[in-house]
């Protein structure tokens, strides 16, 4: 049999870029499964996004990663919009159907899934508080509102901003999202099961930022979650560690999302322990 030297192509479009560590991961699942496929990291500046999904329909590309400034620009540049991302309002996956192009959204799943797998949380029925009402905080909200959440509040300094996006959540999940402001320092309520930054305060370069919210009301099984994955390790993780309280870090949230990609893109089930180990020593962080 004649050897095939035609890798498939996937990619991350976004600016920057240079600090995103999912190729990392991905080639390492790449490798796992013997599979001739090369994941890009590709900087787009936002006036040549439409000439890049160009570029992914010319190369036959099977798909691609959004970040930011593209997450919601690339929706009218599709062939279809799956309805979850369509209720999130953002892309960050597309995958290539034919000569179709499908976006989706795998953050919140991924987000989700780290709740339900890593933290042996379900929350159905449980109180949810993200703060935050950006695009994290968009994927997040939708999905824990399609989980059953009993109840849902956003808390962010523009509430304005906050109504907008939970009105539009609500009506396209038939749930209702509450919304709070963030003035000062935010007092954690004490019946609140489960809290989530989705901000980027502590996200790398800027360890040392923490979102100034008071946990000294919260039960003994609060559930922290932090979207920011580099360092994994938080203030605010750090903080929730030193009352015992249960965690959740970024890297859960980047870790699935990427396995749920993969399965999209490649039709394979993810090693996803492969692709765990491969993001920790990208990140330069202990096992």
């Amino acid at each position: 049999m004649p050897a095939n030297f035609r890798a498939e192509l996937v990619a991350c479009f976004g600016q920057p870029v240079a600090e995103n560590p999912t190729g990392a991961m991905q080639e390492a699942a790449f490798r796992a499964l013997g599979l001739n496929w090369r994941y890009l990291t590709v900087e787009v500046t936002p006036e040549r996004l439409a000439d890049a999904i160009r570029g992914v329909r010319a190369f036959g590309m099977r798909g691609v990663n959004l970040t930011i400034p593209h997450k919601v620009a690339v929706i009218p540049l599709l062939d279809e919009i799956a309805r979850d991302a369509a209720v999130i309002g953002a892309v960050n996956t597309v995958r290539r159907e034919g000569d179709r192009l499908i976006g989706e959204n795998t953050d919140g799943k991924g987000f989700l899934r780290g709740v339900r797998v890593d933290a042996g949380v379900d929350p159905k029925g449980k109180r949810a508080i993200v703060l935050g009402a950006g695009g994290a905080s968009r994927a997040i909200v939708t999905e824990l509102a399609l989980a059953g959440v009993s109840d849902l509040v956003v808390v962010n300094r523009s509430v304005e901003h906050a109504w907008h996006m939970a009105e539009e959540l609500s009506a396209k999940t038939n749930r209702e999202i509450q919304c709070q402001p963030w003035r000062g320092v935010y007092r954690v309520p004490g019946d609140t099961d489960i809290l989530v930054n989705a901000t980027s305060i502590g996200l790398f370069p800027d360890v040392d930022g923490m979102p100034p919210v008071d946990l000294r009301d919260a039960k003994s099984t609060l559930l922290v979650c932090d979207a920011v994955f580099n360092p994994p390790e938080t203030r605010l993780l750090a903080a929730a560690r030193r009352r015992g309280l249960p965690v959740l870090d970024g890297l859960s949230m980047l870790v699935y999302q990427g396995v749920i990609g993969f399965k999209l893109w490649t039709g394979e089930d993810a090693p996803e322990d492969v692709m765990k180990n491969a993001l920790r020593e990208a990140l330069g962080i202990e096992r």
